[in-house]
């Protein structure tokens, strides 16, 4: 297996040094450069999946090698960590970038900076790999600065679009500040723990509390915590996202369906640091939480169809770290994968919604009367609760036995119920028992991809301490998003007292956190 990871370097360290093709050579040739690239990132899909089946046929532990051995007691060690989190992530990355690239061949094709911008795609897909297979915590960070820079050059894609330098500049500088938080991690770390080295550092973990301060431990976990927030687009660090749609679609694409996953991927890569910090975990869940209500709330006034996606997107990145803040780490690696996949089809397939839309003749409203309403809002619900619980009795995953369990249990409920309430309340008999069936169906299916990821990555993942006080945490999520569910109704139904409809115009405006972001940014500039 060590010689299959050893292969897999040479697509990853071959995508990266298109970015030292000077702009005019890779303009010049671009049919070679967009064979190359597009060629690479299918070699790095292929190997992803053959380790991936490999990992899963053996016994499950992590694999740590250096490639370079005198580097491997260095801070900067060039090493590679692989485990199940490492494979799930470089699939997913692998099987993204080259949806990216094909569909990029024809939607650039004839543009003069093609070239440009194939030379910039296969660095970031290359730095996102690199960041996901590092074993060492600075080799870490510096394919996570990569990945930054290479999104930076393909935001500025259209150089000529003052909004473009707008966008490109504001998220510049708040990822910036989230590097200073990473940095600082990584120095207090290396001071407690000698050592940068994942596999190392994951073994002295365990025997920590007898040499470490539980202070330093939890700076370290606040520190990864503000690192991750920031990178994931949290409130209020989320201003930059919705502003970069003067990039081309298909970076679109990557962005929301694979590098905004990255603050994730470091929560859970690093969850044997941050369990060590309970009080930075639950603040974690609660500003996930309320970013994932605020952004839904934005999502919903929104007349473009991709600022829409990108508030979605926020929404989907605020739940995300709301289950790593949870501790459902199995939860939020499912939610990555089955939000990269929707967000990047989602994306790729904007430029036909209105043709869709029209050939639907439209999304039917909903406009039954209120009892009629209630009632099948109350046989959705009980249907979702037989349906779940039939499904994880079966299965044998039990909410309450896990971390964040019962909470995002009822969570799951809540989303599967409005589905089914607007189901049965719009249609007739033939929809209501479709409807019925498709409820235990997609109950079905997310806990059997819920244990197939648990399986992946049960060992690379550390539940949280639980602390008496922080009980409170997942009641006042769970309350929020009823209260989104509530609002949620009175939109479809139709109810627009003169309140929510001045409510409607602010949040159209993003509340105006962005103007606020475009004020200070501009001043800076």
């Amino acid at each position: 297996m060590n010689t299959i990871v050893a292969l897999l370097i040479a697509p990853v360290l071959g995508l990266l040094t298109t970015a030292f093709l000077p702009s005019s050579v890779a303009n010049a040739n671009v049919g070679r450069l967009r064979v190359a690239t597009t060629t690479l990132v299918a070699a790095q899909l292929l190997l992803a999946c053959i380790l991936a089946l490999a990992y899963l046929a053996s016994a499950g532990a992590p694999l740590a090698f250096s490639v370079f051995e005198d580097l491997h007691d260095a801070p900067l060690g060039f090493s590679v960590y692989y485990d199940g989190a490492s494979a799930l992530m470089l699939t997913l990355v692998s099987f993204v970038g080259l949806v990216v690239s094909r569909f990029s061949v024809r939607y650039l094709d004839g543009e003069a900076l093609q070239g440009r911008y194939f030379r910039w795609l296969g660095f970031t897909i290359g730095a996102v790999s690199l960041m996901v297979i590092a074993g060492n915590l600075l080799l870490f960070f510096a394919a996570w600065v990569m990945t930054s820079f290479g999104l930076h050059q393909l935001l500025l894609h259209y150089r000529r679009r003052e909004s473009a330098h707008r966008a490109a500049w504001t998220k510049f500088a708040i990822s910036r500040l989230g590097d200073v938080f990473l940095v600082s991690a990584l120095v207090l770390t290396f001071r407690s723990f000698g050592t940068l080295e994942l596999s190392a550092l994951f073994d002295s973990v365990g025997q920590a509390g007898a040499t470490q301060s539980a202070a330093v431990q939890a700076a370290i976990g606040w520190l990864l915590m503000l690192g991750a927030a920031t990178k994931s687009a949290q409130f209020p660090f989320h201003t930059w996202l919705p502003d970069t749609m003067e990039t081309p679609t298909p970076v679109s694409a990557l962005m929301h369906a694979g590098i905004v996953n990255a603050g994730g991927y470091l929560m859970i890569r690093m969850s044997p640091l941050v369990a060590s910090a309970p009080a930075a975990l639950t603040t974690l869940a609660l500003v996930g939480g309320f970013t994932a209500c605020f952004a839904g709330v934005v999502m919903m006034t929104q007349p473009s169809v991709k600022r829409a996606l990108a508030y979605s997107t926020i929404a989907q990145m605020g739940f995300m770290m709301l289950q790593c803040g949870l501790g459902a780490y199995s939860a939020a690696m499912l939610h990555i994968i089955a939000h990269s996949l929707y967000k990047a089809h989602a994306f790729l397939s904007s430029g036909s919604v209105v043709a869709d839309s029209l050939a639907t003749g439209g999304a039917r409203s909903l406009t039954p009367g209120i009892a009629r309403s209630a009632a099948c809002f109350v046989a959705a619900g009980a249907a979702v609760a037989v349906a779940y619980l039939t499904v994880a009795e079966t299965a044998g995953v039990h909410a309450s036995s896990k971390p964040g369990g019962l909470v995002l249990a009822f969570l799951l409920c809540l989303a599967l119920t409005t589905w089914g309430w607007r189901v049965l309340a719009c249609g007739g008999a033939r929809a209501a028992t479709g409807g019925l069936a498709a409820l235990s169906l997609l109950c079905l299916t997310y806990i059997g991809g819920y244990l197939v990821v648990q399986h992946f990555i049960a060992r690379s993942s550390v539940a949280p301490l639980i602390q008496p006080g922080m009980a409170a945490a997942p009641l006042a999520i769970a309350g929020a998003f009823v209260a989104l569910l509530a609002l949620h109704v009175a939109v479809v139904a139709r109810f627009r007292p003169q309140w929510l409809e001045a409510a409607r115009v602010h949040a159209a405006n993003g509340f105006y956190v962005d103007a606020l972001f475009q004020r200070v940014f501009a001043a800076a500039r």
